[in-house]
């Protein structure tokens, strides 16, 4: 648990922001300055795509969350500064996504992910 200096990081904001699809409930939980790196097919472990800040960030969620799939919260775990989930997604078409994500938590905030990201292929 949090203390008014240190809050805790709000795993049901990350639900229903992940379920309800809303890319403005998830920006709130990162901090200003935070980095999120993707790590998938395309953005290989070597040179991952890094988002700086929450304006990059925001674009990111808004594109994704404005696709034609559902989104679910599969797993969370919280320990003192580090988080880690889980989230699994469906096209309309039925291809699905299975994302793996570890969080450190500065302030109750995201100040660092790293996301791990398959999908079905045809």
């Amino acid at each position: 648990m949090g203390t008014a200096a240190d809050p805790a990081f709000d795993r049901e904001t990350l639900r229903q922001g992940v379920e309800g699809q809303s890319p403005d409930l998830l920006l709130s939980l990162y901090a200003d300055d935070a980095e999120f790196r993707i790590v998938d097919r395309t953005t290989q472990p070597s040179h991952p795509k890094v988002l700086h800040g929450r304006d990059e960030i925001s674009r990111m969620l808004e594109d994704v969350y404005s696709r034609d799939m559902s989104h679910k919260l599969e797993r969370c775990v919280i320990q003192g500064d580090e988080a880690a989930y889980s989230e699994s997604c469906e096209y309309a078409d039925g291809v699905r996504v299975l994302s793996e994500s570890m969080i450190s938590l500065r302030g109750g905030k995201i100040a660092e992910q790293t996301l791990v990201q398959a999908w079905d292929e045809e």
